[in-house]
């Protein structure tokens, strides 16, 4: 066996281009197009509370654009330009390889679309590949079922629950743990590329065959 070798370094403010979506680290800019995309019902099980307005939204998104961890990238839609979510590169540890997707929110036009997928698979990318990280980790409250199956349809192993393991909101989190390895990354990056190549949807957008990353 080898021995473990430390990350190459931390994430940067880098643009992550895919066919249909694109990663932008967050600024300003991006504030009218994601308060336009906040469905209030989608904030259930996130940290936050959806925003009030789009000037509480801005300040926020003017902290976020200042910290290196979370490091916060808006979704974009490439087709349109219009930032339709967010997500995180966050608890980033190089020297131990390790690092979690977090922070999600996707609106209503990319949820469960081939975007968020790419999304993912983008920061997977740059994770692996471009970073040398051994460890892709997926945190989740263990009650929301939806994130839990999207984990695993995304090739994340599940680990286990960390009971009592936060309190957010003024309720209990047992959070449900998940992870993809270095080791797993080969297999489930050449079936993220069959599945997101253009030729495996037809003129609807439609899938022609499922993504199989389990």
């Amino acid at each position: 066996m080898s021995t473990p070798q430390p990350a190459k370094g931390l994430p940067q403010r880098v643009v992550l281009e895919g066919h249909y979506t694109r990663l932008e680290p967050i600024r300003e800019q991006h504030v009218p197009d994601l308060f336009r995309a906040v469905a209030p019902e989608r904030y259930t099980y996130l940290f936050s509370h959806p925003p009030a307005s789009e000037a509480e939204l801005r300040k926020a998104t003017q902290a976020a654009a200042q910290q290196s961890d979370p490091l916060v990238f808006a979704v974009v839609d490439r087709s349109t330009g219009v930032a339709e979510g967010q997500q995180s590169l966050m608890r980033i540890t190089p020297e131990h390889g390790v690092i979690e997707i977090g922070g999600i929110y996707w609106g209503p036009a990319l949820a469960r679309t081939r975007k968020a997928t790419e999304a993912l698979y983008l920061h997977a990318a740059y994770v692996f590949d471009a970073l040398g990280y051994r460890r892709f980790e997926w945190k989740c409250n263990d009650l929301n079922a939806p994130s839990k199956r999207a984990a695993e349809r995304f090739g994340f192993a599940f680990e286990g629950v960390f009971r009592q393991h936060m309190i957010i909101k003024g309720a209990n989190r047992d959070t449900a743990w998940f992870a993809m390895l270095d080791g797993d990354w080969p297999r489930l990056k050449a079936e993220y590329q069959r599945w997101l190549a253009p030729e495996n949807f037809d003129a609807a957008g439609q899938q022609k065959t499922p993504l199989r990353c389990q």
